[in-house]
């Protein structure tokens, strides 16, 4: 599996949980000397997430529907089994350790949040969550998409080519989540509520991961235009990018709670073609790198309520200099608890999912 890596998408993905990470441990820094740093706009991490589990989902997809098996309700378990897989043990583990901290008080949240709802992702379908394991919020959209793509394009497959069938299934789940949005527009809305009510539900962000699928689908049907336009497409998706980041008008208006969230993704988006074509070096830089993005999924489930909150409940900075100290060791034990993470429990999951793959497959 590790020949199959694309160098240029771990480069994203690591940006990407660094991002998070980073502004995750802000809290540590505040009152800090180098509170607010490093005092510039940077993208939500989470867009860049979003992007990538899309061209990875659609690129999965496209294969299966345009191999020589039909796609069928078979397929369609198949392909649930390896996502679930990946990210349900994992998510359920960090799931239970939440629990225990709050029960006992190890960290401040509301131990009345938690409900049935975690369970099944259901915790921000329609509307806001708080005060218990807030950063699942990102989890519950990618499950459902994982859960409605797949079906929409078990439907279309019955009466369109593969190549449409796609199509029509990406564009759904891009314009939906729009016209929902429009459709919930308040003019009169503050930060928390903007994050709250159009950041972080499963409605309203379903299409910040479409956009993957579209860049799947191009890649897939169109890759010689990939290659020949990848270097234009990168300049315009950091000219977007850039626009993204430094334009943020009042949180009342139309572009930050309808259009914002197709201009971010879209930029990350436009990346692809050149990121998808960089060839990894040789270096202690390159490893770290790949070694970041394979743990990112652990870093982003534990950063938070395992780490900054167990240390800001238990351990709180005691001035400037301690904040600094902190936050250095915040980082240490958000690389090295993932690291072990991955390599005792991750990772022997999903290679007990591929050797059952190659069994079954072995033996049809």
């Amino acid at each position: 599996m590790e020949n199959k890596r694309l160098f240029g998408l771990d480069i994203l993905r690591t940006t990407a949980i660094m991002l998070v990470v980073f502004m995750h441990g802000g809290i540590i820094l505040k009152d800090s000397a180098i509170d607010g740093f490093p005092y510039f706009r940077l993208i939500d991490g989470v867009d860049i997430f979003f992007v990538l589990s899309g061209f990875l989902i659609g690129s999965i997809l496209l294969k299966e529907i345009n191999s020589d098996e039909k796609f069928i309700s078979k397929s369609l378990f198949k392909f649930w089994k390896r996502r679930w897989f990946r990210t349900l043990p994992n998510y359920y583990l960090i799931l239970t350790v939440n629990f225990f901290f709050v029960k006992y008080g190890i960290i401040n949240e509301d131990f009345s949040q938690f409900n049935w709802k975690f369970i099944f992702f259901l915790q921000n379908f329609s509307a806001p969550f708080y005060g218990f394991f807030w950063e699942s919020w990102s989890l519950t959209i990618e499950e459902w998409f994982y859960i409605l793509t797949p079906l929409q394009l078990l439907l279309f497959l019955k009466f369109m080519h593969p190549k449409k069938a796609f199509l029509l299934s990406t564009l759904i789940m891009i314009l939906f989540p729009l016209i929902y949005r429009m459709s919930i527009l308040n003019d009169s809305i503050s930060f928390f509520e903007f994050d709250s009510f159009f950041r972080k539900i499963v409605l309203t962000r379903l299409d910040s991961i479409a956009y993957g699928l579209l860049a799947a689908w191009s890649f897939y049907y169109y890759h010689s235009l990939w290659l020949k336009y990848k270097n234009q497409l990168l300049i315009l998706g950091i000219f977007t990018l850039i626009f993204a980041i430094n334009y943020i008008p009042a949180f009342s208006s139309f572009y930050l709670q309808v259009l914002y969230f197709c201009v971010s993704p879209i930029s990350v988006m436009l990346l692809l073609p050149f990121a998808i074509n960089i060839k990894k070096p040789s270096g202690i830089i390159a490893k770290s790198i790949t070694h970041i993005s394979k743990i990112s999924y652990s870093m982003y489930l534990i950063n938070f309520s395992c780490i900054v909150e167990v240390m800001m409940k238990n351990f709180p900075p005691q001035n400037s200099n301690d904040s600094i100290f902190k936050y250095a060791v915040y980082w240490f034990l958000v690389i090295s608890i993932s690291s072990l993470l991955y390599k005792y429990f991750e990772k022997p999951i999903m290679d007990l999912r591929d050797k059952n793959l190659i069994r079954k497959i072995k033996y049809q």
